[in-house]
């Protein structure tokens, strides 16, 4: 079974880069990759910025993917939360803007989605068909959780992806969530697996609105009853 790497690529005229950009930490992950390349090559860099995102995105993403090959882009991704409040909406902004305005497909996808297959290593064992939650505590506000399962595509293929069952929301402190795993940032990792994605989305010439792209920022609890 061929990787999303080694598969033969459609390249459209002209465009032939995938981009993808993280913030939902105070670090930021960028990764590309240009498809005319043989081999494919990923290129990535994680910047710890905190509070000096909103100054420095533009020339960081410009380190990992200059300004001139933007018009390139066969696929844009980003990480959509939950996170950083600033930070994860201004990522999201840029690459919503940029997808609008040379008509690149984008992919939008929870940091909790991004994080669950290598968190799932942490289940027992007896869990590990089932579905799971991805857990982060606010202090004094509640928990924040995500629902997820991993799943094969085929018998042959034995790699399994986790699918989303339920986007990261905002819960009561008391919500009981078994099994569940704490959230555990790694955003070089986290970000090239957004760049993975996104190239298997554009291999299978999936749908990508940048209208459809949003931050997930909780603000309540919900009962979970």
């Amino acid at each position: 079974m061929k990787t999303v790497l080694e598969k033969p690529l459609f390249i459209k005229k002209n465009r032939n880069i995938v981009l993808a950009l993280h913030s939902s930490t105070e670090t930021l992950g960028v990764a590309c990759m240009d498809l005319r390349e043989t081999p494919l090559k990923l290129k990535k860099r994680t910047f710890p910025l905190g509070r000096d995102l909103s100054n420095s995105l533009l020339s960081c993403i410009n380190e990992v993917c200059p300004y001139e090959n933007w018009k390139q882009l066969a696929r844009l991704a980003v990480a959509t939360g939950p996170g950083g409040f600033t930070g994860t909406r201004l990522t999201i902004v840029m690459a919503r803007t940029l997808a609008q305005q040379i008509a690149c497909p984008l992919d939008g996808i929870s940091s909790f989605a991004l994080m669950a297959t290598r968190l799932s290593e942490k289940l027992d064992p007896k869990f590990m068909d089932k579905p799971f939650w991805i857990t982060q505590q606010l202090n004094r506000r509640g928990i924040v959780a995500g629902c997820y399962q991993l799943i094969s595509h085929s018998k042959e293929n034995s790699v399994r992806k986790a699918m989303e069952l339920e986007v990261p929301k905002l819960l009561a402190c008391d919500a009981k969530l078994e099994p569940s795993v704490d959230v555990e940032e790694d955003v070089e990792t986290d970000v090239q697996h957004l760049l993975e994605l996104s190239l298997e989305a554009h291999l299978t010439s999936k749908d990508g609105n940048w209208v459809d792209v949003l931050p997930i920022y909780p603000t309540s609890p919900v009962d979970n009853s």
